[in-house]
């Protein structure tokens, strides 16, 4: 694991941003795998103002995202494929033909993720998976648990998760019960993590993580088996672990 500590959330922003530019410049049909949240926010940013200045192109790339909530369509408001959209695909020279996010209004969930888990195993090894943590320790929406899944598949969003994400929502109650989530098999296999977190609420969580043992429980932990994770965090979130 390397580990990158930074008093500002805009330079970590820019630290993070730097490694997948770094890869996009050295292979430009690079395959990325996208997360969503407040977090990732300011990378894709920093990847837009960089397209901006003529530093990257992102014509060649692929993207697919980690998850996608349950009964959310692509108009949603609160929709990852609105937030992808907002923040990073309209704004940068992305062709969406190479643009992939699991259908929440699929009719049929189990087929939707067998055929987004296909479209995974047809790109095989990402370049790049951006992710961060949730503060029950998830990754993506591979929630905490007695087993953990490979392969992409619809999760039951625990209630803390939902509480969490409720300030993005008018209300709990409008929060999904459920999301499409990419399995930790294609994040464990990419050629590198880059893995973001910011504030002191994500401290303690990221000790049990990185500091912590290997534990369902604490899906994040899984981290520490990755042969090439890039750590970014503020110093109120490595408050912990240094």
């Amino acid at each position: 694991m390397n580990l990158y500590i930074f008093k500002s959330e805009e330079e970590l922003d820019h630290a993070a941003a730097e490694s997948v530019i770094k890869v996009i410049r050295t292979n430009p049909n690079a395959k990325l795998g996208l997360a969503t949240g407040q977090t990732p926010i300011g990378l894709y940013k920093k990847l837009v103002q960089a397209f901006e200045n003529g530093r990257v192109s992102f014509k060649q790339v692929t993207t697919y995202n980690i998850d996608e909530y349950v009964g959310l369509g692509k108009d949603h408001p609160q929709s990852f494929f609105i937030y992808m959209n907002d923040y990073l695909f309209s704004k940068v020279d992305l062709s969406k033909e190479q643009i992939h996010i699991p259908n929440g209004m699929a009719e049929d969930l189990e087929k939707e993720a067998a055929r987004y888990e296909t479209l995974l195993n047809q790109a095989g090894q990402l370049d790049v998976q951006i992710l961060s943590i949730g503060l029950n320790g998830h990754i993506g929406f591979n929630e905490p648990g007695t087993q953990l899944h490979a392969e992409t598949h619809v999760v039951e969003l625990t209630e803390e998760t939902r509480k969490a994400n409720s300030k993005f929502f008018p209300s709990l109650d409008d929060v999904p019960k459920k999301a499409i989530t990419m399995g930790l098999g294609p994040m464990m296999k990419a050629k590198k993590i880059v893995f973001i977190a910011k504030g002191e609420t994500k401290a303690a969580i990221l000790k049990q993580a990185f500091k912590g043992p290997i534990d369902l429980m604490v899906p994040g932990s899984l981290l520490q088996l990755h042969s090439n994770i890039e750590v970014y965090l503020d110093t109120k979130a490595a408050s912990l672990l240094i």
